[in-house]
């Protein structure tokens, strides 16, 4: 399953994660969860996915083996542009849909998850 968030907000934070989990359990599936830090779950702001990386770290550190996977919204470039008329103008490595973290960023967060989970993960 894979939580992005919706129109009732974000749904990254330990409880929604940890319900997600219950509620597969509950009807005998193995639950296996994925947690997108874009979208709702930033708000649609591309320099919120960084603290929902963090906080989801910290689920996987404390213990919450039912969250497999973290999504991020990523590039070379961070944000985003509208394709061009000219697609010669077009930046490389900035997208062209959602708003994505830059390379920098993107390291930064790996290096801090592996600090945090060490070969454990």
């Amino acid at each position: 399953m894979v939580l992005r968030g919706g129109h009732g907000g974000p749904n990254y934070d330990a409880q929604s994660v940890e319900g997600a989990g219950q509620q597969l359990r509950q009807v005998g599936v193995e639950p296996v969860l994925m947690v997108d830090c874009s979208h709702a779950n930033s708000h649609k702001q591309h320099a919120l996915q960084e603290g929902v990386w963090h906080d989801l770290v910290q689920q996987r550190v404390g213990g919450n083996r039912d969250l497999i996977g973290i999504m991020v919204e990523s590039n070379l470039e961070e944000g985003n542009q509208p394709i061009p008329a000219d697609q010669g103008q077009l930046r490389y490595g900035v997208s062209v849909t959602d708003a994505c973290v830059g390379w920098e960023t993107t390291e930064r967060m790996l290096r801090h998850a592996y600090a945090q989970m060490g070969e454990e993960s």
